[in-house]
């Protein structure tokens, strides 16, 4: 990859560009949760940008205001995101409330974010505009319905506001943490144009390209690789909601077979699912052969899921190599680092007692019982340098385990409107990320969290690890399982306890086998004992993030809260 070179001032330039050069270009298809098809054209993409951008003037929205969208999956979000940008507004995607969320504390935490960010309107569909009226009452932040905006008539001569420097924010992406407030990451024009050049290079995209995604675009996966790059590079993007994707996974791989695909990602718990949940009549006459790269990134990448993929999926023309590892985080709004196209991720066996215990990670030979395998997540990227740090701040070695920390000129300077949070995370000018892994050959190896380290007599016990044992037990459903620690103060410890959401409804008898063969596969692939298993036939108990990942801490208070009653 070459130097970074910044094509345009702001994101909405691309699209500007190509309204007039090619209007009647194929720029979005948008797959709705109907199974319908919805295709956009430049011309048509900039025409309905333009009619939000107006109706949000008509009420007063100016450039630097907050604009925060809560709708469903569905093309007119991205109107409306799109539009709050052309008036040089800050627009941020708010998870769309569903059964599986709480509503009084869905309610709760947009009220806070619109106070605490400042929020100058909201854009929501029509049937909740009176409830968001009521709940945003008195704090200055006009609601509009989506209908509103359909009605309006955009002025042909209408203009969009110049970014003459490309300093100015682009977009408010937020954590996805399910406790507290949930911190703002903005990111300027300029830095997000950096990196979006970064993955042009690095995925060698190019004409005939097509980005084929379902991760939710309040993510940052989705909205950098579903929306941003798409547009940047000027090849069509094919978007469907994550809702109707993840009770039909293999809709991802008809959309790639119908519109030849080329690009696409996926955090791991994904590949697992689409291998589980597709049956093999679903896969006839499927062509996966133009599919190139597929993104594997958010969460610890898993060796056993690339091999259950690539085993089920090469019949259908799925290649190994397009298997493509990464490492981000919304903080850069994009990748530190990234496995070389066109060559299978790298798997690095390592002895798992002395990485557990001694945090050291030995070379082993895949056939020695402690042996793991463990997958890189690529070399850095042009403008990152990542290096492995102790809790003290020293800098480790090769093969030494510790907090990844990383400096790259894409990393945010700070939380929006959060001073207090920032210094705990960027000191110097580097992130640290509060991930735990290790580089060796420059590649990273990400190993776990900090936060979720069980802790039993000084030893380190990674919940993922016991979730992916989980994950394979029948009976349990695959990616609704939930390792934490909790402090038992007889022993002066952590014990282990697992949550896992069954697939079927069962009977005392067949739990009894689950649960025995849980305890049985995690001492023999771990070597440590459950102290507790709750196993719970109520679908959506286990608490996730608004981007997949298991939430730890939110189940294990889910849980001490079900034990005092």
């Amino acid at each position: 990859m070459g130097d970074v070179e910044i094509k345009y001032n702001s994101l909405i330039d691309p699209i500007l560009e190509r309204a007039v050069r090619d209007p009647d270009r194929l720029a979005m298809v948008f797959i709705a949760e109907d199974g319908s098809r919805e295709l956009i054209t430049n011309a048509k993409m900039h025409e309905d940008a333009a009619a939000y951008a107006q109706a949000l003037q008509a009420i007063g929205i100016k450039k630097g205001d907050l604009v925060i969208l809560v709708l469903r999956h569905q093309r007119e979000l991205i109107s409306a995101f799109w539009g709050a940008m052309y008036l040089g507004a800050i627009p941020s995607i708010f998870p769309y409330l569903t059964e599986k969320l709480d509503a009084t504390i869905y309610k709760e935490r947009v009220r806070a974010l619109v106070g605490y960010f400042n929020a100058r309107a909201v854009i929501t569909f029509q049937e909740y505009k009176d409830d968001m009226s009521v709940l945003l009452s008195g704090m200055k932040c006009p609601v509009i319905g989506i209908n509103e905006v359909v009605a309006y008539e955009p002025e042909s001569s209408w203009e969009p506001v110049d970014f003459s420097s490309g300093e100015e924010l682009a977009c408010l992406l937020l954590s996805s943490g399910t406790t507290g407030l949930q911190k703002g990451i903005a990111h300027s024009h300029r830095a997000t144009l950096g990196q979006l050049e970064v993955f042009v290079q690095a995925l060698q995209v190019r004409a005939g390209d097509v980005a084929v995604g379902w991760v939710p675009l309040y993510h940052d996966m989705g909205m950098v690789l579903s929306l941003f790059l798409p547009t940047y590079a000027g090849i069509p993007t094919v978007i469907m909601s994550p809702f109707s994707w993840v009770r039909n996974p293999k809709m991802l791989f008809w959309a790639i077979h119908e519109f030849k695909g080329t690009l696409s990602w996926m955090p791991n718990f994904a590949f697992n699912l689409c291998v589980r949940s597709i049956r093999e009549q679903d896969l006839e006459g499927l062509d996966l052969s133009h599919w190139r790269v597929l993104i594997n990134s958010a969460e610890p990448i898993r060796y056993d899921s690339h091999m259950m993929f690539i085993q089920r999926f090469a019949p259908y023309g799925f290649r190994e190599s397009a298997l493509t590892p990464t490492y981000g985080m919304t903080e850069i709004t994009g990748i530190a680092t990234i496995t070389p196209l066109d060559q299978s991720p790298t798997i690095d066996w390592v002895n798992r007692h002395e990485l557990q215990e001694a945090r050291i990670a030995v070379p082993a030979n895949p056939h020695e019982k402690e042996a793991m395998p463990l997958v890189s997540s690529g070399v850095p990227t042009p403008k990152a340098e990542v290096i492995i740090m102790t809790e003290d701040g020293k800098r480790l070695p090769d093969r030494q385990v510790g907090e990844i920390v990383l400096r790259s000129e894409f990393v945010i300077d700070e939380y929006y409107n959060r001073p207090d949070l920032t210094s705990q995370v960027i000191r110097d000018g580097w992130y640290y990320t509060g991930d735990l892994g290790y580089l060796t050959d420059r590649h990273l190896f990400v190993t776990g969290r900090k936060s979720d380290l069980i802790i039993i007599g000084g030893h380190n016990i990674h919940p993922e690890d016991i979730e992916e044992i989980a994950n394979k037990v029948p009976g349990v459903y695959p990616g609704r399982a939930a390792a934490f620690g909790v402090t038992d103060e007889y022993i002066g410890s952590e014990v282990i306890v697992l949550v896992c959401e069954l697939r079927h409804q069962a009977d005392d008898k067949k739990k009894l086998e689950i649960e025995r063969e849980l305890r049985y596969r995690v001492v023999q692939e771990l070597g440590v004992t459950l102290t507790h298993i709750l196993l719970i036939e109520e679908k959506g108990w286990i608490i996730k993030t608004s981007n997949g990942k298991i939430a730890r801490a939110a189940n294990r208070g889910k849980y001490l809260r079900l034990k005092e009653h």
